[in-house]
């Protein structure tokens, strides 16, 4: 199994730096990790997007899922000929949220470009040789993380959460795990719905991982301070997902 960074900049994309999204590949596989601004670009440098297997988008926030919005005119008024619509993995909702924007044009049309199936805390699926596992964390509305498993190879991605039992369980002996570290916690009494780095660490830590690979990390925080904070916490490896970056997961972690 092999990851590629599409983009990890948050809240809003950067030059040369896009919102989360990730490229899972297995083989002949390839599954679209959530769908950012500017991600879908830098999707096709690997693969056509009439050529996935499939899209999962861990929740509603448009850092996460806007550009579904363009791959659905790329699908069925460009150049790409489809053969089915693309199966479409999101949190409950995801379908609507798309007709209400697209249909300014067209009536009903969400169903031709992607097969929507809705997430719940436990959804499993397979796609090709790769099984997806989802889980419902905390992010102060529906979104989850999911772990994704290829044999004995395994990825857990976070998606934006606060750390939970559900992070917990889905990142448990993963070789890697790409979590967001948003930055500091917020004041007390605020809710929680981001990583710092320690918690991206301590997660790790806990879970067994073979490399942590931090994400979404917002600014003031810099990269390199967020992976010198992680790495305190893990004790392991830990890298940032810099855009554009392939890594190997499981034995070839090159």
């Amino acid at each position: 199994m092999r990851l590629t960074v599409l983009g990890s900049a948050t809240p809003y994309p950067r030059p040369d730096d896009p919102c989360s999204g990730h490229l899972v590949r297995h083989g002949t596989t390839t599954v679209w990790l959530d769908a950012g601004p500017g991600t879908l670009a830098e999707l096709q440098r690997h693969t056509a997007i009439d050529a996935l297997d499939a899209i999962w988008i861990s929740h509603l926030h448009a850092d996460h899922s806007s550009d579904l919005l363009t791959a659905f005119y790329a699908l069925l008024y460009a150049d790409l000929r489809p053969a089915a619509p693309i199966p479409l993995f999101g949190p409950p909702g995801t379908a609507d949220r798309l007709r209400h924007y697209l249909t300014n044009t067209e009536p009903g049309p969400v169903e031709r470009a992607f097969d929507v199936h809705e997430l719940h805390d436990g959804h499993e699926c397979a796609v090709g040789g790769l099984r997806l596992r989802s889980r419902l964390v905390e992010h102060g509305f529906p979104a989850f993380g999911v772990r994704v498993d290829a044999g004995a190879v395994s990825l857990a991605y976070s998606g934006d959460t606060a750390p939970c039992p559900a992070l917990d369980d889905l990142a448990a002996g993963a070789d890697t795990l790409l979590c967001e570290a948003d930055g500091d916690a917020p004041p007390a009494g605020v809710p929680r719905v981001h990583m710092t780095p320690e918690d991206a660490g301590a997660v790790a830590r806990k879970a067994g991982v073979r490399r942590l690979i931090l994400t979404h990390v917002a600014p003031p925080l810099r990269a390199g301070a967020a992976v010198e904070r992680a790495a305190a916490a893990f004790g392991g490896a830990v890298e940032h997902a810099a855009p554009g970056r392939t890594f190997g997961v499981g034995p070839d972690t090159s």
